[in-house]
């Protein structure tokens, strides 16, 4: 299971469409909502403030911001409430978005993430949102899948922007919509479908999810939360090095079973014959000393079956 923003894709979003609504203006638009954005660290927000600065907008001072998780964020602007984020949002304040529909239509087709903006219990416009696919992403996914194993997007995104962005790595089932405290949830009914899961994702809100998952991945780039609780930690932000993982697990399983295998004979050989008295003590000692010396030459060899899936994820 794939986390999708910053880990199927590079987690830098940029702005790319404002579209104003009505008599609203498109800078004021992007004003406002990247004034309740100011304060954020989430990488959407972050872009909406970037945009908005590289268009030298100068932001009021917003007051009473708060981030609703799954919906959006809202504030207060010179006693105006600001609303900004999803059709979730704005069904909960009881605003209708049919006049924006059309546009999230199509900028969600792109693989868009395409948030709302309101005044009070006004609808002012969209901002979209896009980021850009990681290029190792498809490979990943299709060595993943050339070896059995199913591959699914896990994203809080709607569904026609996490099914564009799946479509462009080859990722065919995709769950959508599903707020940061159910990602966890999600991977609790993966496992009850008899899948055995691994999780791979990057922020603060993967964290429960890599923790539920039989084995978490965490992104090296990501948050602390998600490294501390992955099982696995990759160095690098290349999602092959999944691939390589899962291929250096198995060959660590196979040398541990090969280990065991040699240990058995000798010991299955070795301790009749020294039972009857027909086994010189000197004897037992060197095929005690071989037996220790063949493990350790066999788990050697793992370091060329390491570089060696190394040299193939770069290929």
């Amino acid at each position: 299971v794939f986390d999708k923003t910053g880990t199927i894709t590079r987690g830098e979003p940029n702005v790319t469409d404002v579209i104003p609504l009505g008599t609203a203006l498109e800078n004021e638009v992007l004003m406002l909502a990247a004034a309740v954005e100011s304060g954020s660290e989430h990488p959407l927000g972050a872009a909406i403030v970037r945009a908005a600065r590289h268009r030298g907008i100068s932001l009021p001072k917003a007051t009473g911001i708060n981030g609703i998780a799954g919906h959006g964020i809202e504030g207060s602007i010179d006693s105006r409430k600001i609303w900004l984020g999803n059709r979730r949002l704005f069904a909960r304040q009881g605003i209708s978005t049919e006049a924006a529909e059309e546009h999230l239509i199509g900028l969600e087709a792109d693989g868009k993430t395409a948030m709302l903006v309101g005044v009070d219990d006004r609808l002012l416009g969209v901002i979209a949102v896009a980021d850009t696919i990681k290029p190792e992403a498809a490979e990943a996914v299709a060595a993943l899948q050339a070896s059995g194993i199913k591959v699914v997007l896990l994203s809080g995104d709607n569904h026609r922007t996490a099914e564009a962005v799946a479509r462009q790595v080859g990722i065919e089932r995709v769950i959508a919509e599903v707020l940061p405290d159910d990602k966890a949830a999600m991977i609790r009914q993966l496992q009850s479908e008899g899948q055995v899961v691994a999780m791979v994702g990057d922020g603060v809100n993967d964290a429960p999810a890599l923790a539920t998952a039989d084995i978490g991945i965490a992104i090296g780039s990501g948050s602390d939360v998600a490294k501390e609780t992955g099982g696995i930690i990759l160095l690098k932000n290349d999602v092959r090095d999944v691939v390589t993982a899962i291929k250096l697990s198995r060959a660590t399983m196979v040398k541990i079973k090969q280990n065991l295998f040699w240990a058995f004979i000798y010991n299955s050989i070795g301790i009749p014959i020294a039972a009857f008295g027909l086994l010189n003590p000197i004897i037992a000692a060197a095929a005690m000393a071989l037996s220790s010396l063949s493990v350790i030459a066999n788990s050697a060899l793992l370091k060329r079956a390491r570089i060696g899936l190394i040299q193939e994820a770069k290929s």
